[in-house]
């Protein structure tokens, strides 16, 4: 009851602004943080079966991905980053919520911290989009080796052909775009959002 009270001391704009950053940024959260955890759980499987023992090394070595892995972990690490950001528009808004003006984060700051949220996720997309070239060039050069047929073929190793592993990076590497995404999405609406509110 008395935190009602203390909204309806704040100027209406921060009134409207304070419950969308909450909305917003726990939706985002939680589906960014779903589709990271499958994704890492994906790129984590894939890394294990990519080391292969002493004794299978020379039989099932393939690193032909690695290069798309190592883009596409970079991305992970920065959907992270974009996670964390996230949940730091739900605590910004735990702070806008303080009838102490002085307490309270400025216009410019409040959209700075969006702005930066937003450039985590250009970044993050940036990795994850080299991640799915080098990955989609890769799996294309697999698929072209054996279009040939005859001898060709059978001089070709098991690790030369597409293999399930391979579709699994894809699809973790599809899972970290979709989330960054999300945060631009996030971002770019709240951008909106505050400044339509507080215009004025």
């Amino acid at each position: 009851m008395s935190n009602q009270t203390d909204l309806k001391a704040l100027p209406p704009p921060v009134q409207r602004v304070i419950p969308a950053l909450r909305r917003v940024g726990w939706i985002s959260f939680w589906t960014q943080l779903v589709l990271a955890v499958v994704a890492g759980l994906i790129f984590l499987f894939a890394i294990l079966i990519e080391s292969p023992g002493p004794r299978e090394a020379a039989r099932t070595s393939n690193v032909s991905i690695a290069p798309g892995i190592f883009f596409a972990v970079l991305g992970l690490v920065s959907l992270g980053l974009s996670i964390y950001w996230a949940y730091r528009y739900t605590r910004l808004s735990q702070q806008l919520s303080s009838v102490n003006p002085k307490l309270r984060p400025k216009r410019a700051d409040t959209l700075q911290i969006v702005r930066r949220g937003l450039m985590v996720n250009l970044a993050g997309m940036s990795f994850t989009l080299i991640a799915a070239e080098a990955i989609g060039g890769i799996l294309l050069a697999k698929a072209l080796q054996y279009q040939g047929g005859g001898s060709l073929v059978t001089a070709l190793r098991p690790q030369d052909f597409i293999q399930a592993l391979d579709i699994f990076v894809v699809l973790a590497n599809t899972h970290t775009i979709v989330a960054h995404f999300i945060g631009l999405v996030t971002g770019l609406w709240l951008l909106s959002w505050i400044d339509r509110q507080t215009q004025g």
